[in-house]
């Protein structure tokens, strides 16, 4: 081992120690109650079927080739984006690679030096990882207050940036919009960024997310939506004026120098909402399955409050969730435990997340499985 591989040796050692090593793990042959694919788009047949027919009808091209600057871009790449702004009722759209692309964007590329970023504590890593890049001051606030998010507005200078998840990765409660855009309202230099993350396809018509399901679309500046989690394919994009589209093109160095999404990739986003758009009934039936693991659930200790298909249980201690999450595990539910330094010390947790494919008899027998050993 050389002298570089021994100083990685020691931090990786460090780590150990402590308990807070990862590793990869692949999905686990128990009942999938960890995964993001909240709608079962991921696992659908007839949608696979889709996206490989409309990329095959468009011509096979295996890679894009190059950035969209260069030779990435695509009048089907328009198009899909054109259809976009459409569900999401925002003037345009620009598609990025990831949520976290996309996050990296928008924050890295827009705030100013003399300007502000004002982010909700919980907030996702590539938010406060935007965040750091640009040359803005940044602040938390309190999680969803309101009170604490106003008083840092009173004292920051510049323009400043609000930003906000609809629903919260690690805790599945939703921010409170309508306030939310109240307050902001209230100053004329200030900007709402909302991640539309673990909303879109799960909540709003024709999976637009919360936003255009409160009818508060047009009162929010920069609107992020993933299509990983909920949509069960890959990519992102940002809805918005057309002069933020334009910005972000010119400015935004995730966008101008990566390599863009292949054909595949978009055709996949466009047969993603195609395919929602023909099952009509799937976000009612995830709140179906939501409310059967309520029953059983809902008086569970330490349950962070949540209506959400994101549910969580609070277990303190990496060693004593690792032992919960490996106890249902062996009852044959797929459920992973989330540890510091991912969440903070002390509110390690089971992220349990349900989906549209769970049946009944499994929700119900893992919520008693829950309530034996919690």
């Amino acid at each position: 081992m050389n002298s570089f591989d021994r100083f990685l040796d020691g931090r990786l050692g460090q780590r150990e120690d402590q308990g807070l090593i990862r590793t990869l793990t692949s999905q686990g042959s128990g009942v999938d109650f960890f995964s993001n694919d909240y709608l079962g788009l991921a696992r659908s047949e007839e949608l696979s079927e889709a996206i490989g027919k409309q990329h095959r009808g468009l011509g096979i091209q295996n890679g894009s080739t190059g950035s969209r600057l260069l030779g990435g871009n695509s009048p089907f790449t328009e198009k899909v984006e054109k259809n976009l702004s459409g569900i999401f009722k925002s003037d345009a759209a620009l598609i990025f690679n990831s949520g976290y692309a996309a996050n990296l964007s928008v924050l890295s590329a827009i705030p100013q030096r003399g300007d502000t970023i004002l982010y909700d504590s919980l907030a996702h890593a590539s938010l406060k990882d935007g965040a750091r890049l640009s040359l803005a001051a940044r602040h938390s606030f309190r999680h969803n207050d309101l009170a604490d998010l106003e008083q840092k507005l009173k004292s920051s200078k510049g323009r400043k940036f609000i930003v906000v998840e609809s629903i919260y990765s690690m805790d599945g409660d939703e921010c409170p919009l309508k306030e939310m855009v109240q307050l902001t309202r209230q100053y004329d230099d200030a900007v709402l960024i909302l991640d539309e993350a673990h909303s879109t396809g799960v909540t709003g018509p024709a999976g637009a997310g919360a936003a255009v399901e409160q009818n508060l679309h047009q009162h929010i500046d920069i609107r992020i939506y993933t299509f990983g989690k909920g949509m069960g394919v890959h990519g992102a994009c940002v809805a918005g004026s057309q002069t933020l589209i334009r910005y972000l093109i010119n400015f935004s160095r995730p966008f101008i120098y990566t390599t863009a999404l292949s054909q595949h990739e978009v055709v996949s986003i466009q047969c993603a909402f195609d395919h929602l758009g023909a099952h009509i009934g799937l976000q009612d039936a995830l709140k179906k399955k939501i409310d059967l693991y309520m029953e059983g659930a809902g008086n569970l200790p330490n349950r962070t409050a949540s209506r959400s298909a994101i549910q969580t249980i609070l277990c303190p201690g990496n060693k004593r969730v690792r032992a919960a999450a490996n106890a249902l595990q062996q009852k044959g539910f797929d459920v992973r435990p989330i540890l510091y330094p991912t969440v903070p010390e002390g509110t390690e947790r089971l992220r349990i997340c349900v989906h549209t494919f769970n049946r009944d008899d499994e929700i119900r027998s893992f919520t008693r499985s829950l309530n034996s050993l919690v």
